[in-house]
């Protein structure tokens, strides 16, 4: 098997797994957006329901599901117990303690901010688990016409990520094998940064080099070695992502329990 076939994100068939990078942003954008204004229970905990049918059509194993979005289900509850031990105290006080004072107005702020980062980072893992970094450079060039320069830049960026992992690791063992790497871990490390550091200039350099001399920076219209695929898939996600913005703002306004955070003080 080859280097490529590795590097490559394992075929899932949900069929929101095989749409276009560029509609899955888009939704994970639709989706967050009412949430990032508003700072309550209904609206946040309407949009995560409602999102599941996005996660089971996605095409993730559950085992893969918990794994990816560990850090997000472990941030969650850390801030919350943050909010609601030193959150701005209002109504009733349960807790007073030196610094620490937990209220019913803190509970239900700590309660909305947990469904609230659950409801905007869940989308935004699991939808990008299946997203190859190549067909996000295409569609965000060929879709959402953003500079060629800047959008293969970032490409080939992202894609020397990994080979700084393994020059950490190349680096180490060669300091090891000289007989340097047994102390001075603080100053064994700050050489090994600054070592990696000049790595990656140099690499960056000649990389710059080649992508120049292959015509990466020539004026003009570019032409791309795939096209970016744009159908009824994309325009029905970008749908679903709008409705349940739409469904999680519409619960909260009924309910009363709408609580912008823009607004004038």
């Amino acid at each position: 098997m080859s280097i490529q076939a590795l590097d490559r994100p394992r075929a899932r068939r949900g069929p929101v797994a095989t749409v276009n990078p560029v509609a899955k942003l888009g939704a994970a954008l639709l989706i967050a957006f009412p949430l990032v204004l508003t700072i309550d229970v209904v609206s946040a905990l309407t949009a995560l329901v409602l999102e599941t049918v996005l996660f089971v059509l996605a095409g993730v194993g559950w085992r893969e599901f918990w794994l990816r979005t560990a850090p997000v289900w472990i941030a969650a509850p850390l801030t919350a117990l943050t909010i609601a031990l030193y959150g701005a105290a209002s109504g009733d006080v349960y807790v007073e303690w030196l610094f620490v004072r937990v209220s019913e107005g803190s509970l239900d702020l700590a309660l909305a901010t947990l469904f609230r980062i659950l409801a905007i980072a869940l989308p935004g893992v699991v939808l990008f688990i299946s997203v190859d970094p190549t067909d996000l450079a295409d569609g965000l060039a060929q879709r959402v016409r953003l500079p060629a320069r800047f959008v293969l830049g970032a490409l080939a960026g992202m894609r020397l990520l990994g080979l700084l992992v393994d020059d950490w690791r190349a680096l180490a063992l060669a300091r090891r094998a000289r007989g340097v790497a047994d102390a001075g871990r603080l100053r064994r490390g700050i050489g090994m940064a600054f070592a990696l550091f000049v790595l990656a200039i140099r690499r960056g350099t000649k990389l710059a080099t080649a992508m120049e001399a292959r015509g990466f920076g020539a004026p003009g219209p570019r032409t791309w070695a795939r096209v970016s695929p744009w159908g009824a898939g994309e325009w029905w996600l970008l749908a679903a992502g709008a409705a349940i913005s739409a469904c999680a703002v519409t619960a909260a306004l009924l309910t009363g329990s709408w609580n912008l955070i823009l607004g004038p003080s």
